[in-house]
């Protein structure tokens, strides 16, 4: 691992989990992590883009929860086989990082539909394409046209999802539901043991989705460590 900017705490600004609350991060800046090296950094609750390292140190706030899967132990519930059923039709692959301009196009179209921003290029390449670590991306097509992209890091154990795009017209079909299913049946045909949801916050909407995968462990802020069925 080369260390680029030594562990530094952010200024604090409002969050985009829980509006009445303000965050903050503790984050360092790396790259050439092995995949050993990244197990380590993602059993200790820590998240990535590009090249930024971070994990939440919000006054008086532990909302962000890591949130894992037992890749061999998983079994999807009677609603998310029903999203499998209606994705039948859908193709889905791992492949290495693979820039393309329709790549971009999907996540600008997520931008603006589903946060109402406007993407940023070099953003998305530092995010998502400036390699840090082994990485990723999953890729969802439904007659022969790409409408899903999921970003990955690879571990020595684990899948960890870093984001997923699509395009709008399919979101009748769930695909982040679908994808996270799928990107755990790649961890299990990998031989890794846990894909990784990323932070899971109870009281944010959105992410309400990251707690009906199971089973599931959550990392305990104050134990630093996982629990099971937490």
């Amino acid at each position: 691992m080369l260390i680029l900017r030594e562990f530094t705490l952010s200024d604090t600004e409002s969050c985009s989990y829980i509006p009445e609350n303000n965050s903050r991060y503790e984050y360092f800046l790396a790259a050439d992590l092995n995949e050993d090296e990244l197990d380590v950094v993602l059993r200790s609750g820590w998240r990535k883009f590009g090249w930024y390292y971070f994990r939440p140190r919000c006054d008086g706030c532990a909302s962000c929860v890591p949130v894992r899967v037992p890749v061999n132990s998983f079994s999807p519930s009677k609603s998310q086989r029903r999203v499998i059923r209606k994705n039948m039709g859908v193709r889905a692959r791992i492949r290495p990082l693979n820039y393309s301009d329709e790549v971009y196009d999907i996540y600008c179209e997520h931008s603006r539909d589903r946060f109402h921003k406007e993407a940023s290029m070099p953003d998305f390449m530092f995010n998502f394409y400036q390699v840090s670590c082994p990485a990723a991306q999953s890729e969802y097509y439904l007659g022969g046209r790409l409408m899903a992209v999921g970003f990955l890091d690879v571990s020595a154990r684990a899948l960890s999802t870093v984001y997923f795009v699509y395009r709008s017209e399919f979101s009748v079909y769930s695909p982040g539901i679908f994808s996270v299913i799928r990107e755990i049946e790649f961890a299990r045909d990998m031989g890794k043991e846990y894909y990784y949801l990323g932070y899971y916050v109870a009281e944010c909407p959105r992410m309400r989705y990251k707690n009906t995968f199971r089973p599931a462990e959550k990392y305990s802020w104050d134990e630093k460590k996982w629990l099971v069925g937490a």
